[in-house]
């Protein structure tokens, strides 16, 4: 299958595949996403208790959600259509020793048509403002869960602050990410997210903010959804 006949933007899916080696460096770019992981991590669990649950992971990139969520006792099948993080999440999992997860390079469309209803968990985070249709990805999440299932998005707000914080502030000034990681066209504010899962028939449960301190270098969840925020849903 072509990157063109899918819900993919292929200069996205160059610049991850880029910066793949440096997935698991925690020093690296990617430094934000291993800080900020707990943090995912404990939220879904204090809703969607992971161990012996089916779990799907979209736009998994390195697979550090992944891998998290494979050591807490799911069994996971982390996605995604960047061939060179894929191979980095693999040969990760069997250096680690991480029982229980496997990757697939696989448009969630694809496998939402493969398999509906197979999953007890879907997370999609920090992808739905890298895909140029964000509603398909939310109604392929919502194909995948099982009834009374959970589905769990993180993205970002638009507004002129997450303008300033996410691109100017993140990118520019703290050099938090490589110049380019995010369009600001392309984020989401939260009732559009809303508008989505409605349509798509997933319940609204809970939304958080993820907020940062650049003196301190400390992340944390609070109820500012302005910036970074994440979302739980769940099919009826």
């Amino acid at each position: 299958m072509t990157h063109s006949s899918v819900n993919a933007d292929p200069a996205e899916l160059a610049k991850f595949s880029e910066l793949a080696h440096r997935w698991w460096d925690t020093a690296s770019e990617f430094r934000p996403l291993h800080e900020i992981n707990p943090l995912r991590l404990g939220w879904i669990e204090s809703m969607a208790p992971l161990a012996g649950k089916q779990v799907l992971d979209v736009g998994c990139g390195g697979g550090i959600l992944a891998d998290s969520m494979a050591r807490r006792g799911a069994q996971v099948l982390g996605i995604d259509l960047a061939k060179k993080a894929l191979r980095v999440a693999q040969l990760h999992a069997l250096e680690a020793g991480t029982p229980n997860v496997q990757y697939r390079e696989v448009a969630v469309e694809a496998l939402a048509a493969e398999q509906p209803g197979a999953y007890d968990v879907v997370t999609c985070m920090e992808m739905l403002e890298h895909v140029p249709d964000p509603s398909s990805v939310v109604r392929a999440c919502a194909t995948l869960v099982k009834p009374g299932g959970w589905v769990f998005f993180s993205t970002i707000h638009r507004n002129p602050k997450s303008f300033l914080q996410a691109i100017v502030g993140a990118e520019y000034v703290l050099g938090l990410l490589p110049r380019g990681t995010h369009e600001y066209m392309k984020f989401i504010r939260p009732a559009e997210l809303a508008s989505a899962c409605r349509a798509a028939t997933l319940d609204w449960q809970a939304t958080r903010g993820l907020k940062y301190n650049p003196f301190s270098g400390r992340y944390w969840l609070s109820d500012d959804t302005s910036v970074n925020y994440l979302v739980a849903t769940r099919k009826p």
